[in-house]
């Protein structure tokens, strides 16, 4: 890995990525998206990154999907840091992501200091 953190970004809005590619780019990450957990997963088969950010409502496979199998028996990314994004906060919810792996959890709207924060937190 080079010394730039290398971001996953995964949300079924196309303005929510753009939101995210905006704000962790400006703080000097290096950013990919999928829009979903299936292309998510389909994007890491050839690629690799540092973090994982994911929404939990999306089409196809949803983030709780994409942490379990992120986080399943053999995973390369069973260490890799997975922040949820999401317009979620109930406790039992954010308790679910625990469960499935998460390494922590943000509610929408988001503060770019504040992600950029959690991502350098868990990354180093």
């Amino acid at each position: 890995m080079s010394d730039v953190t290398k971001i996953l970004t995964v949300d079924d809005s196309a303005s929510m990525r753009a939101l995210l590619l905006h704000a962790l780019s400006d703080q000097g990450f290096a950013v990919e998206q999928a829009e979903d957990g299936i292309a998510a997963l389909e994007w890491l088969e050839s690629n690799d990154c540092d973090i994982i950010i994911t929404d939990i409502n999306m089409p196809r496979l949803d983030g709780f999907g994409l942490i379990e199998r992120l986080r399943g028996p053999g995973g390369r990314y069973r260490d890799r840091p997975i922040l949820v994004l999401t317009t979620e906060s109930s406790d039992e919810k954010k308790a679910r992501a625990r469960a499935a792996g998460a390494t922590g959890w943000i509610v929408k709207p988001f503060d770019p200091e504040k992600l950029a924060a959690a991502v350098r937190r868990v990354t180093h």
